[in-house]
C-alpha cells in the first residue's frame, strides 16, 4: 500500500481545474459569448421600447474577456481544489479502481450531482431571462437544488454498498439508481419553476444558449477529470511501481 500527501493531490487538483478552465473558457469564448451578444442586444431594444436603459458600468469587452475569463479559471481552480479532496475520500473506497478511473468516475459524478441535475430544473439563462426582482430567490433555489443533488447521490452511493452484500452489485446499483430518479423527481415536483421568459425572446436564442452552457461545464468537467487523471497516476502509482503492482491499492495520507 503507498500513501501520498493530500497536499500534493490539491495542488494537482488545483492545477488540473486551471487547465480544465482554460478549456472551459475557450468553449464559453467561441460558443456562449455570440449568444449572449443577441439577448443583449435584444434587452437593449426592449428596454428602449420603454424608455429603459441605464449606465454601463462594465464594458461588454471587459466583461467578455478579462470578467469571464476570471470567473471561469477561479471556479475550475476551486472545484478543482474540492475535487482533488473528494478523490482522496474516494480513491480505494469506491472499488479496485485505479487513480485515472477514479478520477473520471469523479468528474462524471460531479458533473451529474452539482451541474446536470440542478439544470434540467433550473437551466441557464441569458441576459433579458428572468425577473430581477426575483434574483434573489432564483439563485437561492438553484444552490438548493445543487445541495439536494450532491446529498441525495452521495445518499445513492451508500445505499447502493449496502444492498451490494444482499442483492449483488449490479441489482444494488439498479436499486440505488431508482431511487435516486425517484428522489430527483420529486425534489423536482416540488420545488418551484424559475423560467420567466419574455414575450418575443427567440425560442431557438435560448435554446442555443442553454447548450452552450451545457457544453461548457461538460468541457471543464471532461478536462479535469483526464488531467488531474493523469497527474494522480503519476503521483500516486509511480511508473516502476505500476509495472510491479497495477492493482495496488492507495490511500492518501494527510
Amino acid at each position: 500500500m503507498m500513501s501520498v500527501s493530500v497536499r500534493a493531490l490539491l495542488v494537482r487538483g488545483m492545477l488540473a481545474g486551471l487547465a480544465a478552465g482554460v478549456l472551459a473558457l475557450i468553449t464559453a469564448y467561441l460558443l456562449g459569448e455570440p449568444h449572449v451578444d443577441s439577448a443583449i442586444a435584444f434587452e437593449e431594444a426592449h428596454s428602449h421600447d420603454h424608455g429603459g436603459g441605464g449606465e454601463e458600468l462594465v464594458s461588454r469587452t471587459m466583461q467578455a474577456t478579462g470578467g469571464l475569463a476570471t470567473g471561469i479559471l477561479v471556479y475550475g481552480v476551486a472545484l478543482g481544489g474540492i475535487a482533488a479532496l473528494a478523490f482522496c475520500v474516494a480513491l480505494g473506497r469506491v472499488g479496485r479502481f485505479g487513480p485515472r478511473a477514479t478520477a473520471a468516475l469523479l468528474a462524471l459524478g460531479a458533473f451529474t450531482a452539482v451541474f446536470l441535475v440542478p439544470f434540467v430544473k433550473y437551466p441557464a439563462n441569458p441576459p433579458a431571462v428572468g425577473d430581477p426582482d426575483t434574483l434573489d430567490q432564483r439563485t437561492a433555489l438553484f444552490f438548493l437544488m445543487i445541495a439536494l443533488s450532491v446529498l441525495l447521490v452521495i445518499g445513492a452511493v451508500i445505499l447502493g454498498k449496502r444492498l451490494a452484500p444482499r442483492l449483488g452489485n449490479w441489482n444494488a446499483t439498479v436499486a440505488a439508481g431508482a431511487a435516486l430518479a425517484v428522489a430527483i423527481g420529486l425534489a423536482y415536483a416540488f420545488l418551484p419553476a424559475g423560467d420567466n421568459v419574455p414575450e418575443g425572446f427567440p425560442a431557438t436564442l435560448l435554446w442555443e444558449f442553454r447548450l452552450s452552457a451545457l457544453a461548457v461545464q461538460l468541457v471543464l468537467w471532461t478536462g479535469f477529470g483526464l488531467v488531474f487523471g493523469e497527474l494522480a497516476e503519476r503521483l500516486v502509482m509511480p511508473k516502476a511501481a505500476r509495472e510491479r503492482q497495477p492493482d495496488a491499492a492507495v490511500t492518501p495520507a494527510a
